[in-house]
């Protein structure tokens, strides 16, 4: 192919948009890094301590969307301490220094202020895009500002965020002359909104395809939105209770037939059960079906809903709907691609609730294209994760939580190594992989064995031995990223292949039993590593004997060393 003009070569680069094909073009020759570095546009940033933003945009001049991550992925679970670090105000600050002309920016459980929201929007005159997901630090001021001067801005997606509300009228902020919006969403947020500013915004907004609501909008501010809006294709709805007889109830039921563009719901954080049927002549369209907060659908609700939802492929629903609403998922949704189960209340007046193996199993006999799952359960056993694999060899994504995480399967009182030692074997292209119930070594020789093509791996309360750590290094030649809590694998594992860490993004371990000392050496041996050790908000005592037991250990590769934001308590090696 270099016997073409770089013109010609440059022309189908552009062409390719994958992340990973991007990479590994960059390294065939020095003549596709210098082309291939020219015309990407897009860069993704898993770490954003991996790399400083000067090197980013010396490199990639022409960039237009950023993409970066911040805390560790265990950060969701409240294991990483408050204050650790992911700021987004550097990137911000060198791409503004740069006029880099940045039209798209996602950020991922990352610090954001309004200070550095402020910046982004007077700095950027061409911003369109701005997602925030699992981020904090910042208030509806800074979201006031991004309204207020992103001209051309189309898509503000806010998903898990903690937001302070210091200023509820942030969405009156868009000026009248915005009239580019395709996807608003707000559901995260907690504070009242300015009801007649967003139906004004909506009005103005003829592109407007996503749009999710806080809890605060009304069904009576629904109705009128739907009116203005009748062409969303994903919604979102916040509040769904009123009198189901009320005039209100039944313009809301006229409108919403109207709306035959729907094919993605979610939302319902309040909800009075009667009044789902103004949403049934919708649902037929439906593809995808977020039900996650929707906790005042009981059981009988969920499984009359679903019945109407022939064309699901993407299902995220609370585990009171039983294994028997499982079983209609099953029978109705055969075109089912993604599924999550989340926990709701776990113990009730007739004991514990929830799903378990026969959901999944009744799910894989009846969703033979599931490729993606995350479940929550009470209990499951090696028979049922068997004929899960049996049933469903695409998986690539398969997360398995048992609400109690060293429960064996409950029939024989097994380990459940046999049944996930299926699943890795079935699932010949699985990415993405979450451990639970009692597990011994064996599981993790079954995974190094099969699991050819894993780049992320869970595990939590399970293992015997450093043997079990090492099965996974040694045979998971695709390993990006490896998270450990709770498990007995200590220096021996950490250290007989540091040079492994090299080709992975990260390693975090806590509550295991390697030491201080066996840190120290790893972060020695390899110093284009950062090796960071540390507690719950303590301030690190850097005179502790090597042969102390090691709390918490994020390790990560980088090119730029030390950073220089680690708050006190975080003690770098």
């Amino acid at each position: 192919m270099n016997c073409f003009p770089d013109e010609v070569i440059e022309h189908i680069f552009h062409y390719v948009t994958s992340q990973r094909d991007r990479n590994v073009m960059s390294l065939v020759c020095k003549s596709w890094h210098r082309l291939e570095r020219c015309t990407r546009k897009s860069v993704f940033i898993g770490n954003c301590y991996s790399i400083s933003p000067e090197r980013v945009i010396e490199r990639f001049s022409d960039l237009k969307s950023l993409t970066l991550k911040g805390k560790p992925h265990f950060a969701d679970f409240n294991l990483v301490p408050h204050g650790w670090g992911g700021f987004v105000s550097p990137w911000i600050e060198a791409l503004a220094k740069s006029r880099v002309d940045l039209e798209e920016l996602r950020l991922k459980r990352m610090v954001v202020t309004d200070e550095s929201l402020e910046l982004l929007s007077r700095s950027f005159v061409n911003f369109k895009s701005l997602v925030l997901v699992s981020c904090e630090g910042f208030t509806t001021v800074g979201l006031a500002a991004i309204a207020a001067n992103c001209r051309f801005l189309k898509e503000l997606d806010l998903q898990e965020n903690e937001v302070d509300d210091h200023k509820g009228h942030w969405l009156s902020c868009f000026p009248d002359c915005c009239t580019s919006l395709v996807s608003l969403n707000f559901a995260c947020l907690k504070g009242e909104i300015n009801l007649g500013a967003l139906e004004r915004l909506v009005a103005r907004s003829p592109n407007l395809k996503s749009l999710r609501l806080n809890h605060t909008v009304p069904l009576s501010a629904l109705q009128r939105i739907l009116k203005r809006a009748p062409q969303l294709v994903d919604l979102g709805i916040g509040s769904f209770i009123h009198d189901h007889h009320s005039e209100v109830f039944m313009k809301l039921k006229n409108t919403i037939i109207k709306c035959k563009s729907i094919t993605s719901l979610s939302g319902f954080f309040e909800v009075n059960c009667r009044c789902l049927s103004a949403i049934y002549p919708i649902c037929m369209n439906l593809t995808a079906l977020n039900l996650s907060y929707a906790a005042g659908i009981d059981s009988r609700g969920l499984i009359r809903l679903i019945r109407h939802c022939v064309k699901l492929q993407r299902l995220w629903i609370m585990d009171c709907i039983g294994d028997k609403g499982l079983g209609v998922v099953a029978s109705t949704c055969k075109d089912l691609q993604e599924l999550r189960v989340f926990p709701s209340v776990l113990v009730g007046e007739n004991g514990p609730s929830g799903v378990s193996e026969n959901g999944l199993v009744a799910i894989s006999m009846g969703c033979p294209k599931l490729h993606s799952l995350l479940y929550f359960c009470q209990q499951m056993t090696n028979a049922a994760l068997i004929t899960v694999a049996k049933n469903c060899p695409n998986f690539i994504r398969f997360r398995l939580c048992i609400l109690e995480p060293t429960k064996p399967d409950p029939d024989t009182m097994q380990p459940l190594d046999e049944g996930f030692g299926a699943i890795v074997q079935s699932c010949k292209q699985l990415r993405r992989l979450s451990l639970s119930g009692q597990l011994t070594d064996r599981v993790f020789l079954y995974i190094g064995v099969y699991a050819e093509q894993l780049e992320m791996l869970s595990i939590a309360f399970a293992g015997e031995s450093d043997k079990g750590m090492l099965y996974v290094l040694n045979g998971c030649k695709k390993l990006r990223k490896l998270e450990i809590r709770d498990s007995p694998f200590g220096d021996m594992a950490l250290l007989m292949d540091v040079g492994r860490y090299e080709t992975m993004r990260s390693l975090w371990m806590s509550s295991c039993t390697m030491t201080i000392g066996a840190c120290k050496a790893l972060a020695e041996k390899m110093p284009r590593l950062n090796v960071e050790i540390f507690n719950e908000n303590e301030k690190v005592d850097c005179s502790v004997d090597d042969g102390q037991k090691v709390k918490k250990m994020y390790l990560y590769r980088t090119l730029v060393g030390r950073r220089k934001d680690a708050p006190e308590f975080v003690w770098t090696l």
